[in-house]
């Protein structure tokens, strides 16, 4: 059994543009925003994107909704700045119009007519192309100086069950169109996400359904060759029991007499009832622990980097989100 890689590698290191997709309700957007974060440590620019319409970032970072608009949702420790983009298909759609073929004025009267929701629908594939190219626009831009404007752009991506319908569709589309901006536009964007520069990062739970998901996901990416960045275990909770005891206390093998002796030298003398449920508790726990190995062990089976982002009791707050981002910076994010 391969064991996973820990940290952030040096090619890692060197993406320009993450996605980070996960089983819904692994908190993929909560990770998403704090890999933001930790990237724009060190005086860099980060842009967040948001594609699925739910406006989570403004809900973590305790803003107004997004507009179609990079707009400054953060400043970061040592001179960092972090903006968010939510991507509005249809602004997406009228600004391509205007962009590749000058209606500007004609994309504007399509709108009226309806025609732009008819257009998503007759080729599902156009939403996702949409994105992606906008995407692609955010990671090429360059300054007067001709330096990129974002060091990093990081998406919250569709859940891992869509993610490789979501960034494959562009060569399905190359097919269909053979020339023209359509098909320069989509070949632009199959070159960037199929590149080096383009990593798709999972988030994943210690448990069996988000792990298999995970690594049937991995197995998916390497198909469609795109290239898997690293797992991110969310909410990892410390072990409260020492590794030789889990598996006799899951197995039930909890001495009650000696756990009341260990009380007993500490000053506590707990009634009978107590001391049973703190038993259960243990045995609840040590059960737990050794899922939660079986899943590590399943997740050595993607042989990718492993970073985890620890449990936050209290919640999900701008503190909390900062305190995740710098787990991250101290497992190597940079």
């Amino acid at each position: 059994m391969s064991t996973p890689l820990a940290g952030w590698t040096d090619e890692l290191a060197r993406a320009r543009l993450h996605f980070v997709t996960g089983k819904g309700g692994t908190g993929k957007t909560t990770s998403a925003a704090a890999l933001g974060i930790a990237l724009a440590s060190h005086g860099r620019r980060v842009l967040l994107v948001e594609v699925e319409g739910r406006q989570g970032f403004a809900q973590l970072f305790d803003t107004e909704p997004l507009p179609y608009a990079e707009q400054r949702i953060a400043s970061v420790p040592g001179g960092g700045e972090l903006r968010a983009l939510h991507i509005d298909v249809e602004a997406a759609l009228l600004e391509y119009f205007e962009m590749f073929y000058n209606l500007g004025f004609a994309g504007r009267t399509l709108r009226r007519m309806g025609a732009i929701e008819f257009a998503t629908t007759l080729a599902p594939g156009l939403r996702d192309v949409l994105l992606t190219g906008k995407i692609k626009e955010c990671v090429g831009r360059t300054g007067p100086d001709g330096r990129h404007v974002y060091d990093a752009v990081v998406v919250d991506a569709p859940p891992t069950g869509r993610v490789v319908k979501f960034l494959d569709v562009t060569k399905a589309l190359t097919d269909l169109a053979k020339t023209g901006p359509i098909r320069g536009q989509a070949d632009g964007v199959v070159r960037l996400l199929h590149s080096e520069e383009t990593v798709v990062h999972l988030v994943t739970l210690l448990e069996e359904m988000p792990v298999r998901e995970t690594v049937e996901a991995v197995a998916e990416l390497d198909g469609a060759d795109l290239r898997p960045g690293a797992v991110l275990v969310n909410r990892v909770r410390p072990p409260r029991l020492p590794a030789r005891s889990v598996t006799p206390a899951a197995d039930g093998r909890v001495d009650a007499s000696r756990v009341r002796t260990g009380l007993a030298s500490a000053g506590l003398d707990l009634p009978e009832v107590t001391l049973d449920a703190l038993v259960a508790e243990t045995v609840e726990h040590a059960i737990r622990l050794a899922a939660e190995q079986r899943a590590r062990e399943q997740l050595a089976e993607a042989d990718l980097p492993t970073l985890e982002l620890p449990e936050e009791p209290g919640g999900i707050d701008l503190a909390a989100l900062y305190d995740l981002a710098e787990s991250l910076t101290e497992q190597g994010v940079r």
